[in-house]
């Protein structure tokens, strides 16, 4: 069985989401919420850290990074606020004083458990330091009740990260570089410029309107893509389906475990696509340097302008080759076409263990 690099790390991570995660939307519970405190960070490395609750992440104008933290639950009072420098980055972290946190998202009736190692300072997932205590979130039972939600103000041309264990994470309209870890979460960034990281153990993420390098790795959970303007868009997912559109990078690169593929309207130089299984589906709107697609298991659905040219070369281990592509052929068998479409002076490759190709025009 295939793993992506995704699954080994969500798993070094100490990430463990035993349920699906909620929907995103699903605010934390209101009871016991109090009155915001509000903390301002000076510097331009600025690093956030909670363990569970709603993470906001909003642009902002002024010099400095403010964040307010809104306790809630039962004893939400008993969680401290700390900051400081930590490691060249100044800081605030929610200290929860208890080995396993209560925090129950939804009325759903199921139930989930994330286990994170968290050290004495409240740091945890930034993979500097795994000294420290292990901590278990989970729906219900015993344990500290509480959570904090977060919100964090961005001025422009700041460099932030923020982790998160189990909650829901909500990025918008921020312009830098903004670094983003969560455990058990759902992901959504809109109206994003800048430098884009989002490295989840479980949970959905949704990217809107982003502009800039764009790198995201998942352990399971589904991802989708849209209107995407930059140099280099990087998606490494463990499990669960990938749905883009209306991307024009200059690079795509997709690392896949299990789950189908399908990106439209993409304009790239240079694509690889790597699926361990599911299908793939891709639709070009411009011509290009290489793309290259390796599916393990899965189909393959090439979509293909009229103004492209390339060298092509497709080769599966079970499965036909069906193309409405003139295409002036070199070598063709059963699993096997080589030839040129156009100019040829791209270069198309596509190779799969089981499962036919189909090429067509988008």
């Amino acid at each position: 069985m295939r793993y992506s690099r995704s699954f080994a790390r969500s798993l070094r991570a100490f990430a463990i989401a035993v349920t699906v995660v909620p929907a995103i939307g699903t605010p934390s519970a209101a009871a016991g919420a109090q009155t915001p405190d509000r903390r301002t960070l000076t510097g331009n490395d600025i690093a956030v850290y909670n363990i569970a609750g709603v993470m906001r992440v909003e642009g902002g104008t002024g010099g400095d990074v403010t964040v307010e933290v809104t306790r809630g639950g039962r004893d939400g009072s008993k969680l401290q606020i700390a900051t400081g420098p930590i490691r060249g980055r100044e800081t605030l972290r929610v200290i929860y004083p208890d080995r396993r946190v209560v925090y129950k998202q939804s009325d759903r009736g199921w139930r989930s458990r994330t286990t994170l190692r968290v050290d004495d300072d409240g740091t945890f997932s930034d993979d500097r330091s795994r000294d420290g205590r292990s901590v278990d979130i989970v729906e219900s039972g015993d344990g500290l009740d509480a959570y904090a939600d977060v919100r964090v103000v961005v001025p422009r041309g700041k460099r932030v990260s923020v982790y998160l264990g189990v909650g829901e994470a909500k990025i918008e309209n921020v312009d830098g570089d903004l670094y983003v870890d969560v455990s058990s979460a759902p992901v959504t960034a809109t109206r994003t410029r800048g430098k884009l990281s989002l490295d989840t153990g479980s949970g959905e993420v949704r990217v809107t309107d982003a502009q800039g390098e764009i790198d995201l790795d998942t352990g399971s959970g589904n991802v989708e893509v849209s209107n995407i303007r930059g140099p280099h868009l990087k998606m490494d997912t463990g499990s669960g389906r990938v749905r883009g559109s209306d991307v024009v990078v200059d690079e795509i690169e997709l690392d896949t475990g299990s789950g189908s593929v399908r990106l439209g309207q993409v304009q790239s130089k240079r694509i690889t696509l790597d699926s361990g299984s599911g299908s793939v589906e891709l639709d070009l709107r411009a011509d290009v340097e290489s793309v290259r697609i390796d599916s393990g298991s899965g189909g393959v659905t090439l979509g293909i302008p009229e103004s492209l040219g390339a060298e092509i070369r497709i080769d599966t281990g079970s499965g036909g080759i069906d193309t409405d592509i003139p295409v002036q052929v070199k070598k063709a068998e059963r699993n096997y076409l080589s030839g040129t479409i156009g100019d040829g002076k791209g270069e198309i490759v596509i190779e799969t263990g089981s499962g036919g190709v189909r090429l067509r025009r988008s």
